[in-house]
């Protein structure tokens, strides 16, 4: 698959789970205003519920007070004349209310528990003794019913607010209207009367950290001076509020892990892709790097074999030393792409001796030496470090310096000489080594790919530069695994230079 249809996939189904997150965050900051919505109607309704409930109350004590004192009148009577239809009162019950209520009306009368009806053949007087007595009844209920609302506009008319207002009613009255309304949470509450002075507060009341508090006007048709008003709070309600977003949080949770899940598939995915890439190249390397002393091998094998060829001692030493030199350099190949392994265990066996990193340079320099003025270049060695003793794998630590040296020759500038400069120097407890060159240099966006494992810098044709991409890679893991660091630096068209640090033997 190309890798433009990769990242347009990726593209597509990362904006799909972006939209969806931005969906469900909105949902779910609907439901939440929604419920506090919904939240705060139920209280105001239930507010003037409990209001309603408070009045109701008053008026029912009135009620079983005048009913009280009805009764009470009634048995201190003999008799109760009926005149004119109309029913009579003792003067008692009027001088108990006439001193502010000047009212004249039907008068309660006494009935029967149980109805007595007169016997008589005619059924129309019956009923009509029975629609008598109903009515009677009616005129008597009606007439304690307008006492009581007399009672309660005049009797109530000389209370002030706070001795209207038993706050245990009124707690009743809040807890039964909310619970009827499905709103179980505990609540506290504060009276004022009608010009701000506090009557009741609720020991857990605090004014401290209140985001949302409820009013209700309390005994809202009477004068002003006998109303007030109670405020409501709910610690709870944050929470309640946002518990309805409990069930999209974790649909949006899910969804988050795979998005990020999705991120780290494609992640992979593109670096399995570089990977594979460079292992193909890898590949196409080493079949080149093969088929070179293979097919000069063959040649001279060919050659020693055609008896129409004539041969002599210098023929068979030439022929030989071909075949031995292609032969060392196909097996210096073959353990190239063996030290692939290396990368794939962390058990590698060093056998670390102390030796002079100083003479194991040097060696190397003279073996190379011929390899860099061949090629009409030059090696400045300058070994100033005065503690060079280390504890390292002679044949590994060879090959570093090697594989160092020959990146320098393979990517050196046509148009200019190679210069390779090696240092050594002491700084603190450790033992630097430096080895610069004059060539090509690397671009900033492949410095921090160069020691990646069949990495390597192209530079134009594919096979125009040998090597597997696994120098440097050897580089970096054999240092480590020495207890040294190494770093690069370089310019594009300038050079590069890599700098290794060891510790000292102390």
């Amino acid at each position: 698959m190309k890798r433009n249809t990769i990242w347009l996939i990726c593209i597509i189904i990362g904006v799909s789970f972006l939209v969806l997150l931005y969906l469900e965050a909105r949902y779910a900051d609907a439901m939440v205003r929604m419920r506090q919505e919904q939240f705060d109607e139920t209280v105001r309704r239930s507010l003037d519920m409990a209001s309603r409930d408070l009045e109701k109350d008053e008026t029912y004590r009135y009620l079983k007070q005048v009913i009280s004192q009805h009764e009470e009148l009634a048995a201190r009577a003999d008799t109760f004349a009926l005149v004119d239809n109309d029913l009579s009162l003792p003067d008692t019950f009027m001088q108990k209310y006439g001193g502010q209520l000047q009212y004249v009306g039907k008068r309660p009368h006494r009935f029967p528990s149980t109805l007595t009806m007169p016997r008589s053949n005619s059924i129309d007087r019956a009923a009509a003794n029975l629609q008598k007595h109903v009515q009677q009844a009616y005129a008597y209920e009606q007439n304690i019913l307008e006492e009581v609302i007399y009672a309660v506009m005049y009797t109530a008319s000389n209370l002030n607010f706070q001795e209207r207002l038993q706050p245990s009613v009124l707690d009743i009255c809040l807890r039964r209207a909310l619970e009827g309304n499905g709103i179980m949470l505990p609540f506290h509450f504060i009276v004022y009367t009608s010009d701000g002075r506090e009557v009741f507060r609720c020991r857990e009341y605090d004014e401290q950290g209140k985001e949302r508090n409820y009013t209700q006007p309390l005994f809202r048709s009477d004068p002003t001076g006998q109303m007030g008003y109670v405020v409501v709070h709910f610690p709870g309600r944050k929470g309640y509020i946002r518990d309805v977003g409990s069930y999209v949080t974790p649909a949006m949770l899910f969804t988050f892990i795979l998005f990020i899940t999705f991120l780290v598939t494609v992640y992979l995915v593109v670096r399995q892709k570089k990977v594979t890439e460079m292992k193909n190249d890898f590949v196409h390397n080493m079949t080149h790097e093969f088929k070179t002393p293979i097919s000069t091998i063959s040649i001279a094998a060919q050659m020693l074999s055609d008896k129409s060829l004539p041969k002599s001692e210098a023929t068979y030493e030439r022929l030989g030393g071909v075949i031995n030199a292609e032969t060392r350099r196909l097996r210096f190949q073959v353990e190239k792409v063996l030290q692939v392994s290396l990368f794939e265990r962390d058990n590698i066996a060093l056998k670390l001796d102390e030796l002079d990193a100083n003479a194991l340079i040097d060696s190397v320099v003279e073996t190379f030496s011929l390899k860099v003025t061949q090629s009409g270049g030059s090696i400045d060695t300058r070994l100033n470090a005065d503690n060079a003793v280390v504890k390292v794998d002679e044949m590994h630590f060879t090959n570093v310096i090697f594989n160092l040296m020959d990146n320098a020759v393979k990517y050196k500038r046509e148009d200019v000489d190679l210069h390779l400069e090696v240092v050594t120097w002491n700084q603190g407890a450790n033992l630097c080594i430096s080895i610069q060159d004059n060539g090509i240099g690397i671009q900033k966006d492949n410095l921090k790919r160069i020691f990646d494992k069949f990495y390597r810098v192209h530079t134009g044709s594919l096979h125009n530069v040998k090597g597997f991409g696994l120098g440097l890679a050897y580089v970096k893991k054999m240092v480590e695994l020495h207890g040294g660091t190494i770093r690069v630096t370089s310019e594009l068209g300038r050079g590069t230079k890599f700098t290794i640090s060891l510790p000292n033997v102390k």
